[in-house]
Parts: structure tokens; sequence; C-alpha cells
């Protein structure tokens, strides 16, 4: 049976950080960008979990077999994306070229004192949106995560700007609604995650499809944009090869209701709509998909 994301851990994501980032910080982008060849060949060939798991992700998604070369290709661009964070993490912005929308989309909110809610996902880059946009845009953003589960990558983060703690709002506090309305209230752009379940809400879950596969995803984003009655953005920072990186905005709603008789029904409807926009932008990309592990539970 292939594990699911929880019990795989952050082992593989916290090895390759710590390597990749003395390589960044030592030898600079071009000698680190060659060392992503061997490190790719390492977790091609040792890890099995999620080369398995990329196998079943590309064969959704390719409209062809996948490759041995293909799933080299997709650990690489994750690597790729690992080493900028280092950049982005200590504001060496220089080293990437980024290209945001025409429209700064939560930037207009914040600016007419609005704060939204940004939804995520494991594609792509989170933290291009979160670096390099909060210094290139007066956008103020916090992060709503759930740190229990990545303490150490995010003592690793916290070593390459010690300014990111400050940015988190912890997920599963008694406060933690209460930490985002304040953020939103006050403009704050309120970034999220919605593509995985966390241990905390694996009741509270709508099933949707993606890539012709039934998934499961959280339904707490919908949720908590229909208490506090913000807009919703689904945003994706893709890796477009080199250092070129691409930040798309879509706005899911600008005010997310929910009838009491209806509740479940209207939560799967909008995350069915988030999912629909997550497969549009990895149909376009499809390397830029992070999450390799048994996501369509395809093995259980």
């Amino acid at each position: 049976m292939t594990k699911s994301w929880h019990s795989l851990g952050e082992k593989s994501n916290t090895l390759a950080l710590r390597l990749i980032r003395w390589i960044a910080l030592n030898m600079g982008r071009p000698a680190a960008r060659l060392l992503l060849y061997p490190i790719t060949l390492y977790y091609l060939v040792f890890a099995t979990e999620q080369r398995r798991a990329s196998l079943l992700y590309l064969n959704r998604v390719l409209d062809r077999k996948p490759t041995l070369l293909d799933v080299a290709k997709h650990i690489h661009c994750f690597a790729s994306t690992i080493l900028d964070r280092v950049y982005l993490l200590t504001g060496q912005f220089e080293k990437l070229d980024v290209t945001f929308p025409q429209e700064n989309m939560p930037l207009k909110y914040s600016q007419q004192g609005t704060g939204c809610i940004l939804l995520g996902s494991h594609i792509g880059s989170f933290e291009v949106l979160r670096s390099y946009a909060v210094r290139k845009c007066p956008l103020p953003i916090k992060i709503l995560m759930y740190e229990a589960h990545s303490p150490m990558i995010l003592k690793i983060l916290n070593a390459l700007n010690p300014n990111v703690s400050d940015m988190v709002i912890p997920m599963g506090k008694p406060d933690s609604l209460l930490q985002v309305k304040d953020a939103v209230d006050a403009g704050n752009a309120v970034g999220m995650l919605g593509d995985r379940i966390m241990e905390m809400d694996s009741n509270k879950t709508a099933r949707c499809t993606l890539l012709n596969g039934a998934i499961e995803l959280p339904s707490a984003p919908i949720l908590i944009a229909a208490s506090l009655k913000v807009p919703v953005i689904v945003f994706f920072g893709i890796y477009l090869g080199g250092n070129r990186y691409q930040i798309y905005f879509e706005l899911l709603s600008e005010n997310i209701t929910l009838d009491r008789n209806n509740r479940q029904q209207e939560i799967q409807q909008w995350l069915q709509k988030y999912a629909d926009i997550m497969e549009k932008h990895i149909k376009q990309a499809p390397y830029n998909w992070f999450n390799f592990y048994d996501y369509w539970q395809e093995d259980q």
C-alpha cells in the first residue's frame, strides 16, 4: 500500500532543502543548478514511494504513457523550486525573473481596505508569491499553516529568514480563526493551501474530481471564507524553467455564502470549482505538481 502524505512525513523535503540550501549559499546559483542533476538522479533511484506517485500522476496528466525521463523532469522541477526558495527567502530576487499578471488582484482588495483569502496548492512555488510579492508590492500577507507537520522545514526556513515566523498564523489553535479575522480586517491577504487534508480535518472534506479521478479536499478554506465573508483568490507561482516564474490569480468568489439546508452540497461545488482551476494549470504546466504521494489513493 502506498503511504499517505502524513506517513511519508518531511524527510525527503528536509534532506533536499538542507543540501540545496548549503549549495545555494556557498556555490552560487549556476553551480547549484548543475548539482540539481545528481540530486535528481539520487531521488529517481532511491525515493521509491515518490517515484511511483510521480508515475501515477503523470499517467493521468500526460497524453501518453510516462517514462522515467518524465519522472526525472518532474523531480528536477521540484528541486529547482526548492533551490530558488533559498534565494527568495534571503531576498536575492535579482536572481529570478518573476512575472505578475496585469492586475494584482489581492493588492487591489488590500488597497480598498479589504483582506482576502489566497488559496494556493502544492502546484509550483508558494514562496515566489510569499517572499517576492511581499518585498516588491505593498501587499501585507499572513500564512495559515499547520506547523506541527513540518517542524524541521520551518526551522530551516526560519534560519534563512527569521521574519518568516512573523507571517505565520498556526492552524488548529483555539484562536486561529480569530487571528485570520484580525488579519483580513486589517487588509491582509491570508494564504493557505487547499489541496491536502490535514489530520485534524479528516472528517471535514468533500469529494471532488481531478484529472478524471476522485479526490477528497478539505472543507476548511470554504468554511473560513464563508464565515469571514471575504474574497477567495486562487493563486499559482508556476515555474517555467531556468530562472523564470509566472504568478497567476483567479477569483473563486468575492463572497461565499452557504445555505444552511444545502451546506455540504455547496461546499462541494466550491471545492470542485477550485479543483477545476487546479486542473487547468497542471495541464498547462504538468511538471509543477508537487504532491509526491498516492494522491488518488490508487493503491488503497
